[in-house]
């Protein structure tokens, strides 16, 4: 009896082998896609989960209350994590992390090691990093002790043992012992370093008061708490806390912290603090939402197919229930068959996924997995996800041809009924509807991309070379022998570029009441040739000058934020104003037009800039575009023969800039690509729908066709009820894409707008696509030989 139904099955998929075709391979696709996505998906939500004691570690972050503003902190003062430690039994750890640009030499390797943090010694104990040599407990006590990643230890050391071994750290030359090396840190995890130096060498060498520093910001800081310890009831002591250990100063700079403990496993796809997101949750869920609109369609078009067939068969199941066959026996064969179709899909996209991996790697711009059987788990779910549509798909029309009566069905071709028709049609409307949403989506998610790559950012950064210097001492004499070098425009040093870090500055700026105004401005370190060569425009004063031998003392420039945040109506009040920051007291010699100094996705803030010669470390060099090669490397040569002791290294400032939009980057690729394939599988099964529709009207054509009616009136005839169907899909899809499209945009403080016509020219693609769809159908049968289709039955 199986034997038997396996045989019937497989003859009436080659019987109809287009339709079968376009099921399988529409399914194939739909479940590789979907089964990419879940990989990428449960990746980004896998962050921090090989920690144990994950549940109970928090980062420590920071709202600082000033009279102009609230800063989002990404982490509390250096003096914090000590002394909570100290004051809360609640708490187990403490673990401080401060990212930095460490230069390491060894004998004449030498490697400027740009993912270097520094740690306390409780970082192999808040954290599960494991250590391949060394030990976890005191790896990262003592002073001048570093750990490096498996990768990192050999690049200075082969294959033998760092264990013992010394290096010398930073420019002045520090022996720094090994003590350990761990295994590279993974792709998943959002505390991020090729190596770890040990805390202690900042706290007892380098800054032995910092400890006890509540006004220094600058790391982020992680508590193991106890377990069983409430995390909020623990904030609600914080104020109290801070109060005591630092009420006079924080009265006295007006800055008042609030502390906040945020979980470990939000901090990657669910923090936004000082602008250190680098995962996005929102685009998980829209995934997750692309991979259940890309089945669905799928399973749409199967369900459309199966159904749309089920009529062909009628009269089979009329006889075969003339000869005994039971209901049961009828259902449970259709149903096999709609199964055996998506467990050929099911293997299909087991090859497909495992060919498609490695671009879809590159596309995510992350290893999300290394091969497709890394975990079973997934392969199972994807196999029970191909049963259940094959239950799913095939259980309608096994139950409607099991319960046809065998004398109606044997006296001629069974007519689908009118619930079948208007099921087929919803069914096409549904995934119209997600399409022509998709294709808006793509469109927008392009504009704003575009737009935040083409916006007058309000500086120059093409063509514009940055080196840092890392502080070297002949930094000025290496800047100065640019100047005579062929092709070099022009040179300017800073503390700074636009898209890279600046720190907030405690400044007391004069206010439009002539009162001394406290607030946190972002302060650019510059030289004399700054503002020019990046072609900044002052809109109100004057820029810095050689002219004035105040101007490296007490000289300010502000951008028009600042200038509105202590009240100037324009620009030009604010000029000649008192200020205090950081030990320097003068005047506000110029203000700046505002320039996007930060991503496009926040507002531009206060910013202020100072001449400090002592403070800048990058040298930017304006290029001539021609011969960009041979200038580099007359650079390179100035640089060795300067500063011997440090590796080259240079970035150009609009690739740059341009990296804070990685993650929207490879957000919008990925959005294009599955909105694609959702758009190419609902074309699959709307050429499978106007296939059946064409048969199924064959005789009705022959006869139009002998009475006269042209292949223009044929084609019209079977295209307008599918253009009717897209246009009732355009009308639901617009309001639902137009609301969440909308939503997407309010992550971007500067945004494309949501023109009408952009909804319009959805609203054609996808006319286009349909009409171009059934076309072939339709032409097809508009130009038959109308005796061979009367011939049909």
């Amino acid at each position: 009896m199986l034997k038997n139904y396996f045989k019937i099955a497989f003859r009436n998929l080659w019987k109809h082998k287009v339709f079968s075709f376009i099921n399988i391979m529409g399914l194939t696709v739909a479940m590789t896609a979907c089964f990419l996505i879940f990989l990428y998906v449960q990746f980004e939500l896998s962050y921090d989960s090989m920690h144990t004691k994950a549940d109970r570690t928090y980062r420590v972050v920071c709202d600082i209350k000033t009279p102009t503003e609230v800063i989002n902190a990404a982490g509390p003062s250096w003096a914090v994590p000590p002394n909570v430690k100290s004051e809360f039994p609640e708490v187990e750890s403490f673990v401080r992390i401060a990212s930095d640009n460490v230069l390491f030499r060894k004998g004449d390797i030498k490697f400027q090691e740009e993912n270097s943090m520094w740690a306390d010694s409780a970082f192999f104990k808040v954290f599960d990093f494991k250590l391949l040599k060394g030990n976890p407990e005191t790896a990262l006590k003592e002073p001048l002790s570093v750990v490096f990643s498996e990768t990192t230890a050999k690049k200075y050391f082969g294959n033998s043992d760092p264990i013992g071994q010394t290096l010398l750290i930073t420019g002045d030359a520090l022996p720094t012992k090994v003590t350990g090396v761990m295994k590279d840190i993974p792709e998943n995890s959002q505390v991020k370093g090729d190596l770890v130096l040990s805390m202690s060498t900042i706290t007892q060498k380098f800054n032995q008061k910092l400890d006890s520093q509540w006004g220094n910001y600058g790391a982020q800081a992680y508590l193991l708490l106890k377990k069983g310890t409430n995390p909020k009831s623990l904030e609600k002591k914080f104020p109290a806390f801070l109060e005591a250990r630092n009420g006079p100063e924080m009265k006295r700079n007006q800055m008042y912290p609030t502390l906040f403990l945020e979980p470990l496993r939000d901090v990657y796809l669910r923090s936004t603090r000082n602008g250190t997101k680098t995962g996005n949750v929102t685009n998980v869920y829209i995934f997750s939402i692309i991979a259940a609109f890309i089945l669905f369609i799928a399973c749409i078009n199967f369900i459309n197919l199966t159904t749309a067939r089920s009529a062909e068969r009628a009269r089979e199941v009329g006889i075969r229930k003339v000869v005994g066959a039971a209901k049961g026996q009828l259902t449970l064969q259709f149903i096999g068959e709609s199964v055996i179709l998506c467990l050929v899909a099911f293997l299909l996209t087991i090859i497909l996924s495992a060919i498609m991996l490695p671009f879809f790697n590159d596309l995510a711009g992350k290893t999300i997995s290394t091969g497709i059987f890394q975990n079973g788990r997934y392969l199972f779910l994807l196999f029970l996800s191909a049963v259940g549509i094959g239950l799913l798909a095939g259980l309608y029309p096994a139950l409607v041809l099991s319960s046809f009566k065998p004398f109606v069905v044997l006296k001629g071709r069974f007519a689908t009924g009118t619930r079948g028709i208007l099921l087929r049609k919803g069914l096409v409307v549904v995934q119209f509807t997600i399409s022509i949403a998709l294709i808006i989506g793509t469109i927008i998610v392009y504009r704003q991309m575009n737009y935040m790559h083409t916006r007058d950012l309000g500086f120059n950064k093409d063509q514009v070379m940055v080196i840092n210097t890392n502080g070297d001492s002949a930094k000025n004499a290496f800047k100065e022998s640019l100047k005579g070098i062929t092709h070099v425009k022009s040179v300017a040093m800073s503390s700074s570029v636009p898209g890279g870090g600046n720190p907030g500055a405690y400044s007391e700026i004069e206010n439009i009441k002539g009162d001394l105004q406290i607030a946190n401005l972002d302060l650019y370190f510059v030289d004399f040739d700054y503002i020019n060569q990046f072609k900044m425009k002052v809109i109100a004063g004057r820029g810095f000058s050689k002219s004035f031998g105040t101007d490296t003392t007490q000289a300010m420039v502000l951008n028009e934020a600042a200038v509105k945040m202590f009240g100037y109506p324009s620009p030009q009040q604010a000029v000649g104003r008192r200020f205090k920051q950081w030990g320097r007291e003068g005047k506000i010699i110029g203000v700046v037009k505002d320039f996007h100094f930060r991503s496009l996705q926040q507002n531009i803030k206060p910013l202020s800039m100072r001449i400090e010669p002592g403070r800048c470390d990058l040298v930017s060099i304006h290029l001539d575009a021609a011969n960009v090669a041979a200038t580099t490397a007359a650079i390179e040569n100035k640089w060795k023969q300067l500063i011997p002791n440090r590796p080259f290294s240079y970035y150009f400032l609009d690739e740059f800039f341009d990296r804070q939009y990685r993650s929207e980057a490879r957000f919008e690729k990925l959005f294009f690509n599955f909105s694609i394939l959702a758009i190419l599988i609902s074309c699959l099964g709307l050429l499978g729908l106007a296939s059946y529709s064409t048969m199924q009207r064959t005789k009705e054509i022959g006869i139009r066709k002998v009475m006269g009616a042209s292949v223009q009136g044929i084609i019209n005839l079977l295209s307008i009820e599918f253009v009717k169907l897209v246009i009732i899909s355009f009308l639901v899809a617009v309001p639902v894409s137009g609301y969440l499209m909308n939503n997407w945009l309010k992550d971007f403080a500067y945004k494309t707008n949501m023109a009408w016509w952009v909804f319009a020219l959805a609203g054609v693609v996808a006319l286009m696509i349909a009409l171009l769809t059934v076309s072939y159908q339709a032409i097809k049968a508009a130009i038959a030989n109308p005796v061979k289709s009367l011939r049909t039955e």
